[in-house]
């Protein structure tokens, strides 16, 4: 079960930070070492002397986690610890599955409204419907004030064989149905969308690089060509890393054979080279990459490789810069540390970390990005790294010190902001009341047949928005300027519309529904041309 995301992917600036300090890029889990179980140190002995003599009853796990967290941070950004309570969920989303009854949900008003029930899921199995409310799990009444993701999650996920009971109230029937539902392993997909630009180009987002992302993108390549791929465009954005075996995977088809991709190296870890080994599925076509602030780790070993060997075009703004690898590492409680062990350097040499020394503000290097105009104005980047690289084909000049810088720059949009579309955004409200739409006009908007004749032919009314307007007044937003609704009427319609193609395509259709104002997009159109 996933709670359904807003798809905002200019506005809400901040929610572009640190990205690669979320997942970053990832050896496979190796051999532990030695001899580390019962060495002595300063920390353990006076962890043990607190337990022993302190004058009042103390948390020691509490303690333990600080005493970590303090060491790991005077180490890197990105070397983190893991209770063992927080490991199951944070690696669901590289190994790409987790156990539950496969549902897509937003809560509404107090209600569990499913966006969707997950192909493969046992929610869809039984027939559990986009639209239905969960109102009862076992003996706990969910349909009810205070009711929030995370208990949600309590409820509906555990062990795949493991039996819930399951009440749902269906407004089109009027139906109260109870479900028992087994629950089973759900896959959790890393490409998120993948279809034709136009007769020749086709298109693929790619969100992480998890354990299946290379088998998906395989299968999305296949279908693209069914249909007469000859140019492709990968959209990084907001990608914030993953697998580093799983990237290289993806380049390997993109690059002929006996090519750099990338090496590691750092203090403990010597060389390694990771090279092309087989015929690609793509290693001729035309290529554009789309990056953004939020494309790290693995998404930059896989457009640095692009980029290095002159393969295709780099679009967007300058990349997140990590050019750190982290291995976990178990302890014996449950618990794991993912320790920096190595730095990674694309073919032409260049290490793409930015500075995290002592005296620089790592966490907020974004929002400085943002405040320094360099996301409107590439000449106003603060990256001070001058060393020359060069490319391995045509001899242009790269850099490192800071991320992937494009090779066509796109500024970031801002012609449609206005406090009142803030207010939309900040609020949660567009999605919600996207949901509400389809909720009340699903049989018409399911008249269009397919995404490509809804995309064609639905648009929102003007009394559709004075809907939007008047909701969110009751809402608490202020009543919007003219001035404002100029501005953003346009941006809000899109969103809407795409909002509500991808509750019934899922990602497919927010994504084929936002493409024609996608100037990334656009501009990678151009490109391959």
């Amino acid at each position: 079960m996933v709670n359904h995301p807003n798809k905002w992917q200019t506005f809400i600036y901040g929610l572009l930070i640190a990205c690669g300090i979320l997942i970053g890029v990832f050896l496979r889990p190796g051999n532990q070492l030695a001899n580390t179980a019962n060495s002595e140190n300063k920390i353990s002995e006076i962890i043990g002397i607190i337990q022993q003599a302190y004058v009042d009853t103390v948390n020691l796990e509490s303690i333990e986690k600080k005493s970590i967290d303090e060491l790991l941070s005077n180490l890197d950004p990105h070397s983190v610890y893991i209770p063992a309570a927080d490991l199951k969920m944070a690696n669901e989303q590289l190994e790409g599955n987790f156990e539950g009854i496969g549902v897509e949900f937003n809560i509404f008003n107090d209600t569990i409204m499913i966006v969707s029930a997950l192909n493969g899921g046992p929610a869809q199995a039984l027939g559990i419907q986009s639209g239905d409310r969960i109102v009862q799990v076992d003996t706990v009444a969910v349909a009810s004030k205070g009711i929030t993701s995370e208990k949600v999650f309590k409820l509906l996920r555990g062990k795949g064989g493991t039996e819930v009971d399951v009440w749902i109230y269906r407004p089109a029937s009027r139906q109260k149905i109870k479900y028992r539902i087994t629950r089973g392993t759900i896959p959790i997909y890393s490409v998120d969308a993948s279809f034709m630009l136009n007769e020749k180009t086709g298109y693929i987002k790619i969100s992480r690089f998890a354990e299946k992302t290379h088998e998906e993108f395989l299968k999305a390549m296949e279908g693209l060509m069914d249909q007469g791929l000859q140019a492709l465009v990968i959209d990084l954005r907001g990608n914030p890393g993953g697998y580093l075996g799983i990237a290289t995977k993806i380049v390997d088809e993109l690059l002929s054979d006996k090519k750099l991709i990338v090496f590691t190296k750092g203090n403990n870890k010597p060389r390694v080279d990771y090279i092309t080994e087989k015929l690609g599925i793509f290693e001729n076509g035309k290529l554009a990459i789309l990056i953004d602030e939020g494309s790290a780790s693995a998404s930059e070993i896989l457009s640095g490789a692009v980029q290095d060997w002159d393969r295709g075009t780099i679009i967007g703004r300058r990349s997140f810069g990590k050019g750190l690898v982290q291995e976990p590492f178990d302890l014996k409680d449950g618990s794991q540390v993912r320790l920096t062990v190595a730095r990674y350097y694309t073919p032409s040499e260049r290490c793409i970390q930015k500075s995290y020394a002592a005296g620089t503000d790592y966490d907020h290097e974004i929002y400085d990005r943002i405040a320094n105009g360099e996301l409107e104005d590439p000449s106003k980047e603060s990256v001070t790294d001058t060393t020359a690289y060069f490319t391995k084909i045509k001899g242009r000049i790269v850099h490192g010190g800071g991320g992937i810088n494009p090779d066509v720059f796109i500024p970031i949009d801002t012609t449609y902001t206005s406090a009142y579309l803030a207010a939309l955004a900040s609020s949660g409200l567009m999605g919600k009341f996207a949901y509400d739409y389809l909720d009340k006009n699903r049989t018409n908007i399911n008249a269009f047949g397919s995404l490509v004749q809804y995309n064609k032919a639905f648009e929102f009314s003007e009394k559709a928005l004075q809907s939007l307007e008047n909701y969110a007044i009751a809402q608490g937003v202020a009543k919007p300027k003219n001035s404002d609704l100029i501005k953003s009427t346009a941006f809000i319609k899109l969103q809407l519309k795409a909002l509500i193609a991808g509750q019934i395509w899922r990602e497919n259709g927010y994504y084929f529904t936002i493409k024609e104002n996608d100037k990334a997009i656009q501009a990678a159109l151009k490109a391959l041309q």
